[in-house]
């Protein structure tokens, strides 16, 4: 599905971010490594981002590596701070702990009483301004029921779910609107996979 965003140039694959949203300083050498990586690719990005401190922002349809590559790109490119999970014990080795710390992985403990949901919804809580991310597919595969942690971590803190979409046909990183949550999981869920049914990863789309 095309869209009908406004011409872009070559310098303008990425969108602006607007001033709640959380930034992470880069050297001038991986910024533009990142963004001619973009325009090597032919990736753009389409939407907006709303000026939103604190929110769960997905990532779908996930059905390829590339996906990973291409959402890292445009994530330097941007300077956008977003939050990932990690296992707490890869955080602790040398060299690659800082590493992951600088490209935003967040620890875990999954052995703590206090679960993953509780843990993530509470770093939230306390953060001015933390935008948390999360591919609810789980997998690269088709699934016919999404993974509902994003869910419950965005309505345990509060805070809206944002959507970015892969459309490998038009090479587009797109973001729609934040969807608020009601205390109804199956619809909120039912609602935001319905919205994602336009677009086509590498090799699948949203059923």
């Amino acid at each position: 599905m095309a869209d009908t965003a406004a011409p872009h140039s070559p310098d303008d694959r990425v969108l602006p971010l607007p001033p709640s949203a959380p930034r992470v300083r880069h050297g001038r050498a991986l910024v533009w490594v990142a963004r001619t990586l973009l325009r090597l690719g032919g990736w753009r990005m389409v939407g907006e981002f709303p000026d939103i401190p604190k929110l769960v922002l997905i990532g779908a349809p996930h059905s390829s590596n590339w996906d990973g590559i291409w959402g890292f790109a445009a994530k330097v490119a941007m300077g956008l701070d977003i939050k990932i999970l990690g296992k707490h014990s890869l955080l602790r080795v040398p060299v690659l702990g800082p590493f992951l710390r600088g490209i935003g992985v967040i620890p875990v403990d999954r052995s703590r009483p206090q679960g993953v949901v509780e843990q993530c919804a509470a770093l939230i809580a306390e953060s001015d301004n933390l935008w948390f991310g999360l591919a609810p597919e789980g997998t690269r595969k088709p699934v016919e029921r999404w993974k509902t942690g994003f869910w419950k971590i965005a309505h345990a803190a509060g805070v809206p779910v944002l959507p970015a979409y892969f459309h490998y046909p038009d090479k587009i990183i797109g973001i729609g609107p934040p969807f608020a949550l009601s205390d109804d999981m199956d619809a909120d869920v039912a609602r935001i996979r319905a919205w994602y049914r336009p677009w086509q990863g590498k090799h699948h789309g949203t059923t």
